[in-house]
């Protein structure tokens, strides 16, 4: 569960008889850009581990359930993309800082910061509605999901502490909650895993970004872990997270010998890399690794939930 403009009206878009039909895309590109494309994509995956896990294990199968499954992933999608367009809005005054933001729709002018603004509170409140359509669990959890990403982290810890990612973990780790509630509201122990699966594996990951980008969040006053208390301790809480998301991976154990093995191999291999940290003398180079793994790791976990079930 990051971080001057001119006003954008579709007319400014099709500025003359002349403009070209990649001048029309790009304004959708900035839509994506807006509603963080990758994350939302990435999350879908285990939302959708959520929805087909919670249909096999009502016996039920995934063939009942194919309008809540539609409804469940088109919901945690645009809930998702409402608060990072939510975001974007309220970072927008730092967002020029740092390089992996500094072309946001929001920073060059595309876009202007009302247009934004509405933007994210439609895809917020359709997103919320359309998981209604699923059950009332899931759309109280999308919208628990979406105030603890747009209040509590972007609007409150992320620029006062370094909990901020700690706080952003809990919205993170909603989707496959979202995904099994569409489909079983009173929430089975494995959906409670998954829930904090997603939980321990999220500092690990971003504290290795923020370790990367720490000179673009010093500058954008952004009190990350690795900005207020430096490499070393926060390399130190990495492997701390990374250890505890092996036990908790491997509660799911019922999944079968497959997924128990290839789980605890990907957990040993992310611990075993977590303490070369320690001994490595490029910490960015060691950041980049863990960053990579951590992405790695999360989709093989979360694909082989489903194949193990099919």
């Amino acid at each position: 569960m990051n971080k001057t403009n001119t006003a954008f009206e579709a007319s400014e878009v099709i500025a003359s008889p002349d403009s070209s039909v990649a001048e029309q895309q790009k304004s959708w590109k900035d839509y994506l850009v807006l509603a963080k494309q990758g994350i939302v994509t990435s999350n879908l995956i285990t939302a959708f581990a959520g929805v087909y896990l919670a249909a096999i294990y009502t016996s039920t199968g995934l063939g009942a359930h194919l309008g809540s499954m539609f409804f469940a992933l088109i919901g945690a999608a645009l809930v998702m993309a409402g608060g990072c367009t939510l975001n974007n809005y309220i970072d927008r005054d730092i967002d020029h800082i740092m390089e992996r933001t500094k072309d946001r729709p929001t920073v060059t002018g595309r876009f202007s910061a009302n247009h934004v603004l509405l933007v994210g509170l439609i895809q917020s409140a359709a997103g919320i509605g359309f998981l209604a359509l699923t059950t009332a669990t899931a759309a109280v959890i999308g919208l628990i999901g979406l105030f603890i990403y747009v209040v509590l982290y972007t609007m409150w810890t992320k620029r006062t502490t370094t909990l901020n990612t700690i706080v952003g973990s809990f919205s993170g780790a909603v989707p496959p909650l979202i995904g099994w509630a569409a489909i079983d509201g009173s929430l089975h122990t494995y959906a409670w895993v998954l829930f904090f699966i997603m939980f321990f594996w999220q500092p690990p990951h971003f504290l290795a970004l923020a370790m990367k980008r720490v000179e673009e969040y010093r500058a954008a006053g952004i009190p990350m872990l690795p900005v207020v208390a430096g490499f070393e301790v926060t390399k130190r809480q990495m492997v701390v997270y990374v250890i505890a998301l092996l036990p908790v991976s491997l509660m799911l154990y019922p999944f079968g010998l497959v997924y128990t093995i290839v789980a605890a191999v990907l957990g040993l291999g992310w611990v075993i890399l977590g303490f070369a940290g320690f001994k490595m003398k490029d910490d960015i180079k060691w950041a980049r690794l863990m960053f990579v793994y951590s992405l790695n790791y999360l989709t093989i976990l979360f694909v082989l939930m489903v194949i193990v079930h099919i």
